[in-house]
C-alpha cells in the first residue's frame, strides 16, 4: 500500500473530537490481549488506559455511526484537523473499524506529512458487521503537522470507525512500559523460606543462585569463517547459546552440482556448536525465491523432475540433522515469492511442510519472512499475510499437529525504527498463539546504530509472543559488515557493547552467582525477581558451616507472578 498510483486509495478521517488531555479512551499500545487481535466484536470496547499523552480521542456512546467512502479515484471526501507531532516522541494509534458490506478488506492507517510523504502506520483485516482493532503508530523523524488517513486495498469500500485515538509517549515513557512488561512476562517473583528439619525458621541464611539455562535466547548467526578463526570461535562461544548458519545449510551450498551433496561446512559448524552447548536453528530447507536456487535447479523446466530433486533435497537435509536442530525454515520467504508454487502447484509449500513434519515431528517449522515488522510500507509480506500463510499451511490435511512458528527476519533500515508499528506487527503475528522469533536481525551501519538496535531488541524482548532473537552479526573477521560487533582485535564496537549489556541483563552471559540474604520467613529480603529459566541454588549459613544444601530450580511463567520455594537444611 505504498501510494495512490498503485491502486490503493485513501480517504481522510473526519475528526469529530480533537483534544489535548492526559487521560481518555485510548487502547493501551502495550496491551496484549490476543482476543482483541482475533475477535471481531459487536460493539467496540473502550479502555480506561491513562498512560501516555492523549492527542486525539473519538468515541461514539450510542448506536449512531458515521461512514466514510474510499473513492475509486482516490478523492478525499472529508477534511481533518491536523495533529502536530514532535521529533523524539513515539505516537501510538488505535481505532476500531468495520465494513458496511462485502468481503474482508485490509484497512490501514497512514500519516501524511506536510511535504506529502505518506508514512504507513499499521493495518488490520476489517470485516462486515463487527469491529476489528487497528493498531499502529509513527515515530516522526522531524517535527510538524500530519493528517491521519485510512487506507484500503479496495477501490470503493465503506468504512465505519470508532474509539479512535492517538497517544504520545516520550522515549523514556516508552522504555518504562517496556521494562514493566519485561518484569511481567519474563520474570517471576520467587520467595525463599528456609527452615531446619524441625520446621523452625533459619535466620541469616544465604541463598546463591546461578542461571544454568535461560528460557529466552539472544543468539547470533555464524558463517564458515568461524572454522578458520580461533578468535572468532572463542568470541562466539563466550556469548551465545543459539545460532543459525547464514548459507552453509542452504541447497545452493550443499548440492552445487546435481547429485553431488557436500555437507562438510555445515557438519563442521554443527560440531563446533554442539561442543560448546550452542543450539542451532536450521536455515533453510528450500527457498521460494527463483533467484536463490542452485544454478542447476534453475535450468529444470519439467515439473516432475523438479519435484523429484526437491523431495530428495528435503529428505536429505532433514534426515541428516534430525533431532539436532531447534527449528527449520522449510520454505524460506514463501509469502514474497512463489517459485515452487508456480512450478509445482499452489499447495507446494503446505506439502513440503507436511513432509518435513513427517521426517522430524519434534522440530519447529517456521514461516520466515522479511519486511514484516521492520517496514510499515510493505505490501506483500505484511503481518496479516504472513499470519494467513501460516494458517493455510496448518489447515492443510495432515498439518494440524505441526509445531509451527513465525520468523520475522528484521532487516531494519539505518533510520529511526518505528517501534509503535513494530509492536502492532508483533501483536498480529502473535495472535496465532505460535512462537515468534526475530531470525535475521540487522541494520546497516549508521551513526545511531547502537541506539536503534537497543530499542529494537528491547521492543522484541518486551513482547510476550517473541520467544527468541538471532542477530546477523559478528566480529570483523566474520565478514558481517552491516552489524559488526567487534574489531579485528575483538574489541567491542559501540553496538557490540549494547549486545553484551543485554546478554548480561538477560542473564545469558554466565554472571556471578546472585546472593540473597534471608533474615527470616516473614522478611521480604528472601524474595527475588528471577528471569524464567533453570537455576542452581545453594543454601548455606555463614555461622553454621555444616548446614547447607543445593537444589535445582525451574522458574516458569506458569508459576504465576509469585512463587514460594521452601528449603529445609
Amino acid at each position: 500500500m505504498s501510494n495512490i498510483n498503485n491502486g490503493f486509495f485513501l480517504f481522510m478521517f473526519f475528526l469529530l473530537l480533537w483534544c489535548l488531555v492526559h487521560s481518555g479512551t485510548a487502547i493501551d499500545p502495550f496491551s496484549h490481549s490476543h482476543s482483541l487481535e482475533t475477535e471481531c466484536l459487536i460493539k467496540p470496547p473502550r479502555s480506561n488506559e491513562t498512560q501516555g499523552l492523549l492527542l486525539l480521542s473519538r468515541f461514539v456512546e450510542d448506536d449512531s455511526e458515521q461512514e466514510w467512502k474510499i473513492d475509486g479515484n482516490g478523492i478525499i471526501r472529508e477534511m481533518a484537523q491536523r495533529i502536530q507531532l514532535h521529533q523524539g516522541n513515539i505516537y501510538s494509534f488505535s481505532a476500531w473499524v468495520k465494513l458496511r458490506e462485502g468481503k474482508d478488506k485490509n484497512v490501514g492507517v497512514v500519516f501524511r506529512t506536510e511535504n506529502g510523504r505518506l508514512v504507513h502506520g499499521g493495518e488490520v483485516k476489517a470485516k462486515q458487521g463487527c469491529w476489528s482493532l487497528l493498531k499502529g503508530g509513527i515515530v516522526p523523524d522531524v517535527s510538524g503537522f500530519v493528517d491521519i488517513l485510512f487506507q484500503s486495498e479496495d477501490r470503493e469500500v465503506m468504512i465505519s470507525a470508532n474509539n479512535v485515538s492517538l497517544k504520545q509517549f516520550s522515549k523514556e515513557e516508552w522504555k518504562l512500559k517496556q521494562d514493566q512488561l519485561i518484569e511481567k512476562i519474563r520474570k517471576t517473583k520467587v520467595r525463599f523460606e528456609v527452615t531446619y528439619q524441625n520446621k523452625t525458621a533459619v535466620k541469616g541464611a544465604v541463598i546463591s543462585l546461578k542461571q544454568t539455562k535461560p528460557y529466552f535466547l539472544l543468539g547470533c548467526a555464524m558463517n564458515f569463517r568461524i572454522l578458520q578463526s580461533e578468535g572468532y570461535r572463542k568470541w562466539f562461544a563466550s556469548r551465545f547459546k543459539i545460532t543459525s548458519f547464514t548459507n552453509e545449510m542452504k541447497w545452493y551450498t550443499t548440492e552445487k552440482a546435481r547429485g553431488q551433496e557436500n555437507y562438510t561446512l555445515a557438519d563442521s559448524m554443527l560440531k563446533f556448536a554442539e561442543q560448546n552447548g550452542i543450539l542451532v536453528r536450521g536455515h533453510n530447507v528450500l527457498w521460494d525465491d527463483p533467484k536463490m536456487q542452485p544454478s542447476w535447479v534453475k535450468k529444470i523446466k519439467d515439473p516432475e523432475d523438479l519435484m523429484n530433486v526437491t523431495l530428495n533435497r528435503i529428505n536429505s537435509v532433514i534426515k541428516r540433522y534430525k533431532g539436532k536442530l531447534t527449528g527449520w525454515d522449510v520454505v524460506n520467504e514463501n509469502v514474497h515469492w512463489d517459485y515452487f508454487e508456480k512450478m509445482l502447484g499452489v499447495n507446494a509449500s503446505s506439502g513440503f511442510y507436511n513432509l518435513a513434519y513427517k521426517l522430524d515431528p519434534d522440530v519447529t517449522l517456521f514461516v520466515n519472512e522479511y519486511n514484516t515488522i521492520e517496514n510499515a510500507k510493505e505490501v506483500t509480506a505484511t503481518p496479516i499475510k504472513v499470519k494467513k500463510k501460516m494458517e493455510e499451511i496448518l489447515a492443510c490435511p495432515g498439518n494440524m499437529n505441526i509445531k509451527g512458528a513465525i520468523g520475522a527476519q528484521g532487516h531494519f533500515s539505518p533510520t529511526q525504527p518505528n517501534l509503535a508499528y513494530m509492536r502492532s506487527a508483533l501483536d498480529t503475528l502473535g495472535s496465532l498463539g505460535l512462537p515468534v522469533w526475530l531470525t535475521e536481525l540487522d541494520m546497516p551501519k549508521c551513526a545511531d546504530q547502537a541506539k536503534y538496535m537497543e530499542g529494537i531488541l528491547r521492543e522484541a524482548y518486551s513482547h510476550p509472543a517473541v520467544k527468541g532473537i538471532i542477530i546477523f552479526a559478528g566480529p570483523e573477521v566474520s565478514g558481517f559488515d552491516k552489524l559488526t560487533l567487534a574489531d579485528k582485535d575483538f574489541n567491542n564496537t559501540e553496538t557490540g557493547d549494547v549486545i553484551d549489556k543485554l546478554l548480561k541483563e538477560w542473564q545469558q552471559k554466565s554472571p556471578e552467582s546472585q546472593k540473597i540474604f534471608v533474615a527470616d520467613i516473614e522478611s521480604e529480603e528472601g524474595e527475588v525477581s528471577l528471569l524464567h529459566g533453570h537455576y542452581n541454588v545453594n543454601v548455606s549459613h555463614p555461622l553454621m558451616k555444616n548446614l547447607s544444601t543445593s537444589l535445582s530450580l525451574e522458574v516458569t511463567k506458569e508459576m504465576g507472578q509469585r512463587q514460594v520455594v521452601r528449603v529445609v537444611i
